[in-house]
């Protein structure tokens, strides 16, 4: 589980990083028609969703994984709590027992 855990954040961490790289949208370049100013912006808004969506899916993924862990960690608490209820009455159990004296007769 902790490995699924570590690659998925490796993964939401090179998502961002690809973002970042995409940089800022594309200014307009006022030599240029605006039909091809259009497709730049179209390229760039087509890229980041993806890598957005992209990068909600694995969030979604990480978060699942987490939820199952803590799932994980909640059933080991309480099976703990009841070995140590069990041990606890064992002791109270032992204690409340009278110890046996041995009399002996001459």
């Amino acid at each position: 589980m902790g490995e699924i855990i570590y690659d998925l954040r490796k993964k939401i961490h090179e998502i961002k990083y690809d973002l970042n790289q995409l940089g800022e949208s594309p200014s307009e370049i006022p030599e240029m028609i605006t039909s091809a100013n259009l497709l730049r912006s179209n390229e760039f808004l087509l890229k980041t969703n993806e890598k957005k969506t992209e990068l909600v899916s694995t969030y979604e993924q990480y978060s699942e994984a987490l939820e199952a862990m803590l799932s994980s960690v909640f059933e080991i608490q309480k099976d703990l709590k009841e070995i140590l209820k069990t041990q606890s009455s064992m002791i109270t159990t032992k204690k409340k027992k009278p110890s046996k004296s041995k009399n002996t007769k001459k």
